[in-house]
C-alpha cells in the first residue's frame, strides 16, 4: 500500500510579498487532509547576502526536502509570462526522477488562457506558419495539443487541475483539489 503522509508544495508563490500568509493557510489545509506540509522555504540559512553561495544554500535545502517528501504538489501558474516558474518545473521533475508522485495545479484569470498555446499567442509571441503550425517569434515550435503547459509536465502529473480565478496568484482552490487527488490515489 502507498503510503503518503508529507508533501513538497512548490510554485511561484515564494515569491510573493504576502508569501507567509498564503504558506500558513496552504499548511493549515494539508494538515486538515492529513498531510504535513514541506515547503521550499529553508528555515535557517548561514549565508545572510544573496550570492552564489545562499543560492546553493537554497537549493540543497530545497533538494532534502524534496527527498522527504512523499509526493509533491505543483503550482504551474503562469508566471512571468505564459509558461509556469522554471522552479517549480525543475521540481515536479526533480520530484518524478526520485519516483514521487506529483500532482499540480494553474490558476488563470480567464477561460481562454486554460491552454498554452493560448496563453503564448496572448503573449504576441505566436504565428501561425504556412504549414498550419504554431511558431514563435525565433520559429520555434509551439506546442499545440490542447494542454495547459508543457506535455511533460502535464503527462507526469497525476493530475493537473485548472482554475479560473480572478485572484490567480493567492486562489488555492488548486491545491485543495491536489490533496483530494493525492487522498483517491492511495485508496
Amino acid at each position: 500500500m502507498r503510503r503518503i503522509r508529507s508533501v513538497y508544495l512548490a510554485g511561484p508563490n515564494v515569491h510573493l510579498k504576502e508569501a507567509e500568509t498564503l504558506a500558513v493557510r496552504a499548511r493549515a489545509l494539508c494538515e486538515a487532509a492529513g498531510f504535513t506540509a514541506l515547503s521550499p522555504k529553508p528555515d535557517l540559512l548561514t549565508e545572510s547576502e544573496p550570492s552564489e553561495a545562499m543560492a546553493r544554500e537554497i537549493y540543497a535545502a530545497r533538494a532534502a526536502r524534496m527527498r522527504q517528501a512523499d509526493a509533491g504538489i505543483v503550482d504551474l501558474s503562469p508566471f512571468r509570462g505564459p509558461h509556469c516558474d522554471p522552479d517549480a518545473a525543475f521540481e515536479a521533475g526533480f520530484l518524478a526522477g526520485l519516483g514521487k508522485p506529483v500532482f499540480a495545479y494553474m490558476n488563470v484569470h480567464a477561460e481562454d488562457e486554460a491552454e498554452l498555446c493560448a496563453r503564448v499567442m496572448a503573449h504576441g509571441y505566436a504565428e501561425l506558419d504556412p504549414d498550419g503550425d504554431w511558431r514563435d517569434g525565433e520559429g520555434l515550435l509551439i506546442e499545440d495539443f490542447g494542454l495547459p503547459e508543457s506535455l511533460m509536465l502535464w503527462a507526469e502529473a497525476r493530475r493537473l487541475f485548472v482554475i479560473v480565478s480572478p485572484d490567480s496568484r493567492s486562489d488555492l482552490t488548486g491545491l485543495q483539489l491536489c490533496l483530494d487527488a493525492v487522498k483517491l490515489y492511495l485508496d
